[in-house]
C-alpha cells in the first residue's frame, strides 16, 4: 500500500500519495474515489452538516428546492456551476450579510471541493439561517457522481479545476482554466 502524507498548504491540508518509487513492491494504488473521501475527512472542520450530491439531485427535483450558494470565484463561476445556484463572491463572505435572504429556507453551500462553503456556511449560521448544509465533495463530487452542471450557454462539460493539485481530484467533466 503507498504511504499518505498530509502536507498543509495555507489554511487547509492537502493529501500527497507517495509512490514508492522504485520499491521492490508494487502495489495497485487505492481508487481515487476512497483517496478523495480520506481528504475531505482531514480537510473539513464538520461545523456546518452535509449533504451527498445523489441525495441533493432529488431534492433539486421537489417543487421547493434549497437555495444553491456557490461559493468560488467568478471565473469558476463562469467556468460552470449547479443549475440555479447563486453566485457568492469567497471574498465577500467575511462580511456578508446575506440581507433578504429568508433564513428559515433550505440552503445548501458549495465549492470545488466544499473547504471554502464550509466557511460559508459557518458565516450563514452566525447570521441566523437555521437549515444550511454544505454539498460534500463540492461541484467535484458532484460532477464526478456525473451530474450536470451549467454554465451562461446553457449544459456543459467543463469544470474549473481551481488548481492542478485540486483538479487531480476531478475525474470527469473537462478541465477548464479561465
Amino acid at each position: 500500500m503507498f504511504p499518505l502524507r498530509f502536507v498543509r498548504f495555507g489554511c487547509s491540508f492537502g493529501l500527497l500519495v507517495l509512490a514508492g518509487c522504485g520499491s521492490e513492491a508494487e502495489t495497485t494504488p487505492p481508487r481515487a474515489g476512497v483517496l478523495y473521501q480520506q481528504l475531505l475527512r482531514t480537510i473539513y472542520r464538520h461545523t456546518v452538516p452535509t449533504v451527498p450530491a445523489a441525495a441533493l439531485a432529488q431534492e433539486l427535483q421537489r417543487a421547493a428546492p434549497p437555495l444553491l450558494l456557490d461559493v468560488r470565484t467568478p471565473a469558476e463561476f463562469r467556468v460552470s456551476h449547479l443549475t440555479g445556484a447563486r453566485f457568492v463572491d469567497v471574498d465577500s463572505v467575511p462580511t456578508a450579510q446575506f440581507a433578504g435572504l429568508d433564513r428559515e429556507q433550505p440552503v445548501v453551500v458549495y465549492c470545488s471541493v466544499g473547504v471554502r462553503s464550509e466557511r460559508l456556511g459557518e458565516r450563514l449560521h452566525v447570521l441566523g439561517f437555521r437549515h444550511v448544509r454544505n454539498l460534500y465533495g463540492g461541484l467535484f463530487e458532484w460532477v464526478n457522481e456525473g451530474h450536470p452542471v451549467v454554465n451562461a450557454a446553457g449544459s456543459t462539460p467543463n469544470v474549473h479545476p481551481y488548481s492542478t493539485f485540486w483538479g487531480s481530484w476531478l475525474r470527469r467533466g473537462r478541465k477548464v482554466y479561465e
